[in-house]
């Protein structure tokens, strides 16, 4: 496939010949692009940014600039995409800080127009972030989250698996995986639907639920609620949960303020 006439190709980068690059796309520094991935006009690649295979990236997508970090220093930092990724239009994805962590995005995501992706983020794969969502820097995202459109997310939070953020919604929390968050680090239930569509049983997602129940359904010392539960027999997607909140630094959502402030919209 051609390498449009206009495009401005770095004679660093390595191109597989399979790849397509479109009209004034720019590839600054060594990055390297693999097969089958088509990258449209204007889009503006560079860094040492890495890209797999079968990837679109649409018109004017920023991928592998400078991170957006009052400590960066000129390191020689990178960006790791993996396989069948789609990015829309102008959707950024920043390279990382320091060359030991790079900013990394796996397979299989859907980044919507306008998405952001700072430095040092870490996203797993089959993720969707809508348009006009951003990621501060060292978030880190677990396979199949849902992170829904103008979405803010606080630097060094991490977001569980197959977790919803409602849009406009913010967070400077953890969100625990399989939840449901809306306003200010709020969680309101489990993700029923999105458990369904991931192939979960009936019988897994009603422990989750008595798991959510427990935890978040009123406001209580979360490390009691803790130990209540794991008092008892647990699944693994509970013992999932558990650990993630076990293994929060920053602390996790809370859950409504009031029980009939909850819903179960999922």
């Amino acid at each position: 496939m051609p390498i449009h006439p206009t495009a401005i190709i770095d004679r660093r980068a390595e191109i597989d010949p399979s790849a397509d690059i479109g009209p004034y796309v720019i590839v600054d520094g060594p990055v390297v692009i693999g097969p089958g991935t088509r990258i449209l006009a204007h889009a503006a690649l560079s860094g040492h940014t890495v890209i797999g295979r079968d990837n679109v990236i649409h018109m004017g997508a920023v991928i592998g600039h400078e991170p957006q970090d009052w400590s960066y220093a000129g390191a020689p930092t990178g960006v790791r995409i993996g396989d069948r990724n789609m990015i829309r239009e102008h959707a950024e994805v920043h390279r990382a800080t320091t060359v030991e962590r790079p900013t990394i995005l796996g397979d299989d995501n859907f980044l919507l127009a306008r998405a952001h992706v700072a430095h040092d983020c870490r996203l797993g794969n089959r993720i969707l972030v809508a348009s006009g969502a951003a990621l501060a820097g060292r978030v880190e995202v677990g396979d199949q989250a849902f992170i829904s459109g103008n979405c803010m997310v606080h630097q060094h939070v991490r977001i569980g698996r197959l977790a919803l953020l409602r849009g406009l919604s913010r967070t400077s929390r953890d969100v625990p995986p399989f939840c449901i968050m809306d306003g200010t680090h709020t969680v309101r239930a489990v993700n029923r639907v999105g458990l369904r569509r991931a192939g979960f049983t009936p019988e897994q997602i009603r422990a989750l639920q008595r798991a959510f129940s427990t935890l978040f359904r009123t406001r209580r010392n979360l490390r009691h609620a803790l130990g209540e539960l794991e008092a008892g027999s647990l699944t693994a997607e509970v013992e999932e949960l558990v650990a993630f909140i076990r293994a929060s630094q920053r602390g996790v959502c809370v859950g409504p303020r009031r029980a009939t402030d909850s819903d179960d919209l999922s």
